[in-house]
């Protein structure tokens, strides 16, 4: 499916600014347009967003998000380091589950 700017930002329950604002961030390449010059968005920018936005649920910054892209990108300069960056940020995902699950037994011993 191919969307316009405005069914893409209806399809991903965004707006049309965040998308804008996500092509400057290079978090979303640039659409292809039609003849008509509108922008033509495809069924993957739906699956990005999607996981953009997911990333975003969980805690990470579009910074991080934007390096982790760099993977599914093949980007060079975004996968530098790479490695200290997933230990790094794995290692406060562990920290955060582990303050979860203590806020959890809590909750289960309020009960």
């Amino acid at each position: 499916m191919r969307y316009k700017i405005g069914e893409l930002a209806d399809a991903c329950g965004i707006n049309r600014e965040t998308i804008r604002y996500y092509e400057r961030k290079n978090l979303l390449q640039q659409p292809e347009k039609n003849d008509s010059g509108y922008r033509i968005y495809s069924e993957q920018t739906v699956k990005r967003i999607g996981f953009i936005k997911r990333l975003q649920e969980l805690g990470f910054s579009l910074s991080e998000i934007h390096r982790l892209l760099g993977v599914v990108d093949k980007d060079a300069v975004r996968c530098a380091d790479m490695y200290e960056f997933v230990a790094e940020k794995e290692e406060e995902v562990q920290k955060q589950i582990a303050d979860l699950q203590r806020v959890a037994f809590i909750l289960h011993d309020l009960k």
